[in-house]
């Protein structure tokens, strides 16, 4: 039997038969080999199975996450390197107007940042956050040291009394590592100049006991310039005079500053500074929530401060709530940043107020006990990539703040989301820090560093941060103990930038942008290490070893 056949209409519808595609007659089975390779290579592995690691969001929101996780649990798996080291940038966010080229923070410690580390942070493209542990006075003093300072003027020489004896100068040169002196009439900055020692003034005195104005170099024998000079001029006066100082003078012969050859070749050249409108450095203040911290506001925006920090170890309470909401009403462009929070609850809490940036930490730093004695507080790493998360969909920036001693620990911070790393120990025992030189039995150069929960922080202060102001007993959350020398802010920090420049290029991400768009798109994939792993990670097998940092 034969079937009707369709009627036209229909036939003309019907779809075709398959028919085999054409071969491309124009190029060759190896060019479309290539081809086809390289568009696999450009798009990326399809294939899960291609996918080492896990990323961000596997590890911190799967449904068996248990466990609290710190940098030294993950390992970011390298990626695709198609540019240089020299080419990365690492430019990250401190608060949602301040911006940095080098993303670390000086933290507010008492032995970790005054005026000093503020604007050698400030000249390496990162920002120092001024403690608290200081009058209000003195406080918004540093600041305005920081905004005043120009490259190459020493704004706080040590200054020495004429009656000071070359023995007690001796030790003075051991624990501060300066060379060269000013004599002033009361010993302190801005009184009326005498004269200036240097070693080659002492080096040949026999008797140790005589005062240094027997031995100093004479105000009338001394090359000055005067007040109001600038920089060029000045380091023609040093050209032209072959003297390794220059004291800048007022015309009473009050000392208003000192210039240094060294401190000239190293500060003609900043181009990373981290600087407001006006070509100033900018710098960060901290503060507490009690009344009088609002007076310590009104003196830090008088001398010119760029942000302020609630210094609180647990920023989820309604007096920090009630200080952000007074800030941005009575100083609506100061950039404000809250915290320390671990949990998107308390982040949310301190957005809903209106801060600029938050601060993310709590009992991770090397001399905290938070954790210890309060049983609160949260793994770093976790924190870090939970609570960064729910402030990106607010466009508020975060800072990764403790739990960071190598450059591998911010590039892991970077990695979870953080704009900055606010960094304490890291940062302890530079020229920098406030504070003297010890040294330790065998020789070694120490600087003392501290907790801001310590027992002796908490006395000159602090204790408001752990909500202990009035309590009769004081419960120390941090400990006090001594760190190694690192020289100079000026050498260490580029030694950590060039750490993380690398760091990146491994992982295949040219920015700290494309590094966040990998994370929550999942191309950046992490590994959770077992303490063996970690272990292999590190030195081992060795008899021994000499670390040294760079060169």
């Amino acid at each position: 039997q034969h079937r009707p056949a369709a009627p036209r209409a229909a036939r003309e519808t019907m779809a075709p038969p398959a028919q085999q595609p054409q071969r491309q007659r124009s190029r060759s089975p190896r060019v479309r080999a290539e081809m086809d390779a390289k568009k696999a290579h450009d798009d990326g592995p399809k294939d899960a199975s291609m996918l080492d690691g896990h990323s961000a969001q596997e590890i911190f929101e799967g449904a068996s996450s248990f466990t609290g996780y710190t940098y030294d649990d993950l390992i970011c798996m390298p990626g695709r390197i198609d540019f240089g080291v020299h080419e990365v940038a690492l430019h990250g966010n401190f608060t949602k107007k301040i911006r940095l080229k080098t993303p670390i923070v000086s933290s507010p410690m008492d032995t970790v940042t005054e005026g000093k580390m503020a604007i050698a942070m400030a000249l390496e493209g990162g920002i120092g956050v001024i403690h608290t542990n200081l009058p209000i006075e003195e406080q918004a003093r540093e600041v305005a040291k920081v905004k005043r300072f120009e490259s190459g003027f020493i704004m706080d020489p040590v200054c020495i009394l004429p009656t000071m004896s070359v023995q007690e100068l001796d030790k003075l040169r051991e624990s501060s590592g300066f060379n060269g002196y000013p004599v002033t009439q009361d010993g302190r900055m801005g009184s009326r100049l005498l004269g200036l020692v240097t070693r080659r003034d002492t080096d040949f005195v026999q008797d140790r006991t005589v005062p240094v104005s027997s031995i100093m170099t004479t105000l009338d024998r001394l090359v000055t310039a005067d007040e109001g000079v600038d920089l060029l001029a000045a380091n023609g006066i040093l050209k032209e005079s072959k003297k390794g100082k220059l004291p800048v003078v007022s015309k009473q012969r009050h000392l208003v500053a000192l210039m240094s050859r060294k401190d000239l070749q190293k500060n003609k050249d900043h181009p990373n500074a981290t600087k407001d409108a006006n070509k100033q450095l900018m710098v960060a203040a901290a503060i507490g929530t009690r009344s009088a911290d609002r007076d310590r506001v009104r003196a830090l925006v008088a001398a010119g401060v760029d942000a302020v920090i609630i210094d609180s170890s647990q920023g989820d309470s309604v007096f920090q709530h009630e200080m952000v909401r007074w800030l941005k009403r009575e100083y609506p462009d100061l950039q404000v940043v809250g915290g320390n929070v671990v949990t998107k609850r308390q982040a949310k809490h301190l957005i809903d107020c209106g801060v600029d940036a938050l601060r993310v930490g709590m009992g991770i730093g090397s001399i905290c006990t938070t954790q210890e004695v309060c049983a609160c507080g949260r793994a770093q790493a976790s924190a870090v990539y939970n609570v960064a998360k729910l402030a990106k969909a607010h466009g508020v920036p975060i800072l990764a703040d403790g739990g960071i001693s190598s450059p591998g620990h911010i590039v892991k911070a970077l990695c979870l989301g953080a704009g900055a790393a606010m960094c304490g120990s890291l940062l302890a025992g530079t020229e920098e820090t406030p504070g003297d030189y010890i040294y330790a039995e065998n020789g070694q150069r120490l600087k003392r560093y501290r907790g801001m929960g310590s027992i002796d922080a908490m006395k000159k202060g602090s204790d408001d941060r752990y909500f202990g102001s009035g309590a009769a007993l004081k419960v120390a959350q941090g400990v006090s103990g001594t760190v190694q020398d690192k020289g100079s802010v000026h050498r260490y920090v580029p030694y950590l930038v060039q750490g993380l420049r690398h760091g990146m290029q491994d992982i295949g991400a040219k920015s700290v942008d494309e590094l966040r768009q990998q994370l929550y798109g999942g191309q950046l994939r992490f590994e959770l290490r077992s303490a063996a792993a970690q272990r292999e990670g590190g030195v081992h097998g060795l008899h021994s070893f000499e670390r040294r940092l760079f060169s």
